[in-house]
């Protein structure tokens, strides 16, 4: 009865700001699904609420989730309006707040064979492909591989800094996962001969705009997509104090000693790297958790600011790093962070 007097409700409309894209998103569908479906670059990866390279900030309106946010996001992150795209179903018009890729930065896919593969760690290689066209990302952003029969795509990090004509070899810094469908051959050197599908340039990680510090955190290879921005700052020219924070179990955790300060010696501005262990007490390190030096680092900083963070680890680390930046008085409109999650954790 209603329907017919006042007619069929209008779908729900979707602002994206800063860039003013709008959109309607369909019956029981998700912000994400209806952003790709009419071509709208929408970050995103795993589409399954694991990765969280869909977060974004509801300015307005109302949203269900499909999964509960509170799987990815932290509380504080929850507290201050974020939401899950690839998971969130709009119960009225909103307003979303995240930043979309320029036109130029659209993923490209290409093909290409492994030509180097280094110990870094007892546990983390250094993997290069030489590609069969070059490659455009930004410095902190990951490409998606895959291989004849894989189950999936994977996701690197770049290790190096971009070259402004595109890359012809990418690396990466890649963890052994036991029972890894990629990892267990690559370390067994398996794919010799493989040919690859990599896409990219995906992510919404690379360092922003700013005259105030810069705090970076990593642990494991999440100093992969590090390195990738420091050596981009260093050729930049980029004069901003920062503090490098990187943790590991013990000193066999710990590589690019020498890549590291050579990035310090170049550094315009004041470079301090920490190495953090947890389990093993060496002589001049810090000991504990590489989140509870946060806070001595905005002390040495000078405060939070101005001061930017940029995190790249397991989930744990970077939910807690974020209560502790919060907590310190960083906004999170000033953190940003790479979940560096494995096939394992897909729901």
């Amino acid at each position: 009865m209603f329907s017919k007097l006042f007619g069929k409700k209008a779908p729900p409309k979707v602002v994206l700001e800063p860039s003013g894209t709008t959109f309607e998103v369909g019956k029981n569908k998700t912000v994400l699904e209806s952003a790709l479906e009419l071509g709208i670059a929408f970050p995103h990866d795993c589409t399954v609420g694991t990765c969280g390279s869909c977060r974004s900030r509801l300015v307005s309106g109302k949203v269900d989730a499909i999964t509960p946010f509170g799987y990815t996001l932290s509380r504080e992150e929850l507290q201050g309006g974020y939401i899950l795209a690839c998971q969130a179903v709009p119960e009225s018009d909103l307003v979303i707040e995240v930043d979309l890729p320029s036109a130029d930065e659209a993923p490209a896919q290409t093909t290409g064979r492994i030509v180097e593969s280094i110990d870094l760690t007892h546990d983390i290689r250094k993997i290069t492909w030489q590609v069969d066209a070059p490659l455009r990302y930004r410095a902190g952003q990951y490409m998606n591989v895959s291989w004849p029969g894989s189950p999936g795509h994977r996701s690197y990090s770049f290790s190096a800094k971009p070259s402004a004509d595109g890359s012809g070899r990418v690396s990466a810094f890649i963890r052994k996962v036991p029972g890894g469908a990629f990892t267990e051959p690559l370390f067994a050197d398996s794919f010799a001969a493989t040919e690859f599908v990599i896409e990219a340039p995906h992510g919404g990680f690379w360092l922003r705009d700013g005259d105030g510090p810069i705090l970076l955190v990593g642990g494991g290879s999440g100093l992969s997509p590090l390195m990738s921005l420091l050596e981009d700052a260093v050729a930049r020219g980029v004069a901003r104090d920062a503090v490098l924070l990187f943790g590991g179990r013990g000193a066999r955790d710990l590589y690019c000693i020498d890549e590291i300060a050579a990035i310090g010696a170049q550094w315009k501005g004041r470079f301090d790297f920490w190495p953090v262990l947890s389990e093993e007490a060496v002589d001049g390190m810090r000991h504990g958790m590489v989140t509870q030096e946060i806070p001595a680092a905005i002390a040495q900083l000078g405060g939070s600011q101005g001061l930017q963070a940029y995190m790249c680890g397991p989930p744990p680390m970077i939910d807690a790093a974020v209560a502790v930046l919060t907590g310190g008085g960083v906004g999170l409109s000033a953190i940003y962070y790479d979940k560096f999650t494995d096939a394992s954790t897909l729901r």
